[in-house]
């Protein structure tokens, strides 16, 4: 499964992946998906909001155990990230064959769409539209680089745009929804455990900061008749560094628009996006309000114009504590071991969902902690170990 997938949406320069929401490669990979179900005799279904199902089971029974992730990328990111939990949730389903399993509940499998967000920059799309947490209206107005909508994004890719919106009745058929995927840090490597239990998901969002100058010509305007938005972008960028090792966060401007966008020519217009994660919502306030309030400050000393707007924001997410004890559990059942409980800076469709339906995670060891990225890796060992840890899962959620 691993070799077939490898291939698909990976970019021949940089060797990372470009597997965006509507794509031809995540066609290919939703594809893949469909042959996965199909070949395991999984009843293969679409939902309202574009996300794959492969039922085993009636999915009208109720109190379904669920598994899965995602299979669309960050530009240029690694293999792991999403892939890893889809592919270890049918490996898992053939490892409980092989052990003989009775299954006396559902089984699903889901691949949700759009969790990274790199087209439309609104993550978990596919999971929010189906909480509720994402309405109609919002997810019209979405909008890739290009201009196009996400209707019509999904209509090219041969979706029904139409019937989008929240999906309870698809919610209150599953008992418990359990996410595997490789860790987004090194807390594994550095205790010497190959699998993890979430605890909790940090507070985390997306501000876009849009500084406005004056255009000019770089080579024939003096430096004092200057506006340019440029220099409080930079100073800003600076300051998120400062205020995120001063609170124990982390914040990042990640990605920038820049207007005209001409070598020789003073920017007009500077747009950033700032990510910024904590491990609460009061630390997330003091980095986020510290940052805004540099920004401001720069701006005014340069004569510029600076509108803030927050693009998305999730909350804290505590998973399910009696899900996640018994996850510990049925992991040291057999061998009297702990498994290791940890918090984590990165959104999931878990997290997500968790509001609605009990969810829960298992993390993969990264041992460079590296994620988002081509040198993102997981060792085979540790991924078979995350096969075997969630089939132990599903076996005892879902089997007798």
């Amino acid at each position: 499964m691993w070799a077939e997938l490898l291939p698909i949406g990976r970019h021949p320069d940089s060797g990372g992946y470009r597997r965006y929401a509507w794509s031809g490669a995540d066609g290919e990979c939703r594809a893949w998906f469909e042959e996965q179900a199909v070949a395991r005799g999984l009843a293969h279904e679409v939902d309202r909001n574009g996300n794959q199902w492969a039922w085993l089971g009636d999915p009208a029974a109720g109190d379904a155990v669920v598994t899965g992730s995602h299979l669309d990328s960050v530009p240029d990111g690694g293999a792991f990230d999403g892939p890893l939990g889809v592919v270890s949730s049918f490996a898992a389903l053939d490892e409980l064959r092989a052990r003989g399993a009775r299954f006396t509940k559902p089984l699903a499998i889901v691949n949700f769409g759009d969790e990274e967000g790199a087209r439309f920059g609104l993550a978990c799309v596919g999971s929010r539209l189906t909480a509720g947490h994402l309405t109609v209206e919002q997810a019209h107005r979405l909008t890739d680089a290009d201009g196009v909508t996400l209707p019509r994004a999904m209509e090219a890719a041969g979706y029904d745009p139409g019937a989008i919106g929240a999906d309870p009745e698809r919610l209150a058929r599953i008992g418990a929804f359990v996410e595997l995927h490789v860790e987004q840090g090194r807390a594994l490597d550095l205790s010497g455990d190959r699998v993890g239990i979430a605890s909790a998901i940090w507070p985390h969002g997306r501000w876009r900061f849009d500084f406005r100058g004056e255009a000019n010509h770089a080579g024939t305007t003096r430096l004092v008749d200057r506006r340019d938005p440029m220099l409080s972008y930079a100073e800003t960028v600076l300051a998120a560094r400062r205020e995120a090792e001063l609170a124990g966060a982390v914040a990042t401007f990640g990605k920038i628009s820049v207007e005209p966008n001409g070598v020789n020519a003073i920017p007009s217009l500077v747009r950033g996006w700032l990510d910024s994660r904590a491990a609460d919502q009061a630390t997330l306030d003091t980095v986020v309000g510290g940052v805004e309030k540099a920004a401001r400050e720069y701006a005014d000393a340069h004569g510029i114009d600076l509108d803030v707007v927050r693009e998305s924001f999730t909350p804290v997410v505590e998973f399910d504590h009696a899900l996640r004890d018994e996850l510990g559990r049925l992991l040291g059942k057999d061998t009297g071991l702990t498994v290791p409980v940890l918090g984590t800076g990165a959104g999931h469709d878990a997290g997500i969902l968790s509001g609605r339906i009990p969810t829960a995670m298992l993390f993969v060891r990264n041992p460079t902690g590296v994620s988002h990225s081509p040198a993102e890796h997981a060792a085979e060992d540790d991924c078979l170990a995350g096969v075997r840890a969630l089939a132990d899962v599903l076996e005892g959620l879902a089997c007798t």
